[in-house]
């Protein structure tokens, strides 16, 4: 889409609905973030620091999809969208790497 100039169009309601999640994400990372220090379970920990990255992600999205709205800059969502390619990338390195240490 970036590379051809493919312009995307305007949603309010994909920007509505990715606002909402990117709310309801860092809610549910803080609520484990708070249950985890009640209980000290490794587990929701790691759960809690995943539900962050998932808000970081509507995050980018979110951020991508507004500024195409509000400034004409059509180029912002696909590049939000190489973003969240690229740090997936990252992680799968990440998890292969990990993968065979062990």
């Amino acid at each position: 889409m970036l590379v051809v100039g493919d312009h995307p169009h305007i949603s309010y309601l994909g920007i509505a609905w990715t606002a909402a999640s990117f709310v309801a994400m860092l809610a549910l990372a803080y609520g484990k973030a708070v249950t985890d220090n009640a209980l000290d379970n490794p587990v929701l920990r790691t759960e809690g620091r995943v539900t962050l990255v998932d808000a970081y992600l509507a995050g980018v999205v979110l951020v991508g999809l507004v500024l195409n709205a509000a400034a004409g800059w059509w180029w912002a969502d696909p590049a939000a969208g190489y973003v969240i390619v690229f740090y997936g990338i990252k992680e799968g390195r990440g998890a292969l790497r990990q993968a065979r240490e062990h």
